[in-house]
């Protein structure tokens, strides 16, 4: 895109390395927490079952808690020494932690709410009349999901992973608290912000990632409203 050819000739290559991470792991932690939070918000829209509002708690859990707390409980968790990271790098040679997949992982906990809230009110916005209907017709439960229940959240599905994807752009807390600020290879576009701020006269680098930063945020955004008012207006629902 011209604006990105722009702002690549505007920062220096240290700098467009981060905007470049910062792309790709948000990216990567909507591909990572899209199809759990789908499933996250059918069980919480459409579930009855013991411990449902334990599981809606620990679903929202990232919301209220401090980010630096989840990036170290990931740190204890995926850490080479945790129950989870030392079974991944002894059985399959992976290692999450100071990574950019760990990065990813990261922001997707910290998104992952987002998304799930937009789908469940897609969700529960759904007239149970239509899903009935193609039940009588002889729709199994996943023909009835995928032709007539996933059609109509695609709305909250795609304004959803949008979102996270511009609020991905911004995590900090968590992704330096569970993989530090490694130039290359885990300092997104925050993380350099920070790293501009503390060291003597970069305040101009700063500033010029910042303006990157607010220009991201509010294209998502504007993105997510845009697509969602679109898909609305494919469906023949919502504002036109």
């Amino acid at each position: 895109m011209a604006w990105l050819e722009s702002a690549a000739s505007w920062l220096t290559a240290e700098e467009w390395q981060a905007v470049r991470l910062s792309l790709s792991v948000a990216l990567r932690s909507v591909a990572f927490g899209l199809p759990v939070a789908v499933l996250a918000a059918l069980l919480l829209a459409r579930g009855r079952f013991p411990g449902r509002a334990l599981l809606d708690a620990l679903v929202h859990l990232p919301l209220v808690m401090p980010p630096v707390v989840v990036g170290w409980l990931l740190l204890v968790t995926f850490g080479l020494r945790g129950p989870v990271g030392g079974l991944l790098n002894d059985w399959f040679g992976l290692r999450l932690v100071f990574t950019t997949g760990g990065a990813a992982l990261a922001t997707a906990v910290m998104s992952f709410p987002l998304i799930v809230r937009a789908v469940r009110l897609s969700l529960e916005s759904v007239d149970p009349g239509l899903e009935e209907a193609a039940r009588t017709l002889g729709a199994g439960p996943l023909d009835r999901f995928v032709t007539v229940t996933l059609p109509l959240i695609a709305p909250g599905i795609l304004s959803g992973a949008i979102t996270a994807f511009a609020a991905g752009l911004g995590e900090f807390g968590a992704v330096i608290t569970f993989v530090s600020n490694i130039p290359g290879e885990t300092q997104t576009l925050p993380l350099a912000i920070y790293s501009a701020t503390q060291t003597p006269g970069g305040e101009a680098t700063a500033a010029k990632l910042a303006a990157i930063s607010l220009a991201l945020a509010m294209g998502g955004l504007l993105l997510a409203e845009l697509v969602a008012r679109h898909m609305h207006r494919l469906l023949g629902r919502g504002p036109r």
